[in-house]
């Protein structure tokens, strides 16, 4: 029997958790704890949600791994993402213009192919496993 392909949509949100899981366990210590990036809060990577610099809506910067770090929900969702600290999180921490390069980047246009989502989520499902193991 022939397997059923997935959709793009499904594609994407199954990349969506993935990467989500990478960018929040990323920087977690040994106990699974890391940090929001703009106000601070600590807490276990399950607790907190995977932040955009740039909104999910931009494709070309949805998956990139410099737009994205840890937030708690009170900054990602009741906050509207912090917009204004988090890119003074990442020009302090990645250096100086790496926000308005951002910015750039993602109101370029781009296309994910089916092949390019199952590659991400192949990538990302490996990291994530290696991820946990240092501190689960």
């Amino acid at each position: 029997m022939k397997k059923k392909t997935k959709s793009l949509p499904k594609l994407k949100k199954e990349l969506d958790t993935w990467f989500s899981r990478f960018i929040r366990l990323r920087n977690a210590d040994k106990n699974g704890n890391t940090q929001c990036v703009t106000c601070g809060k600590v807490d276990h990577w399950k607790n907190l949600q995977c932040g955009h610099f740039m909104s999910r809506r931009y494709l070309a910067t949805r998956f990139h791994e410099v737009n994205c770090f840890p937030q708690c929900v009170g900054c990602n969702i009741f906050k509207s993402g912090e917009q204004w600290k988090f890119g003074q999180f990442i020009d302090k921490n990645l250096g100086s213009g790496t926000s308005e390069q951002l910015a750039l980047i993602a109101h370029s246009t781009v296309k994910i192919s089916r092949q390019e989502y199952l590659d991400k989520i192949k990538e990302y499902k490996i990291k994530v496993k290696k991820l946990k193991t240092k501190c689960e």
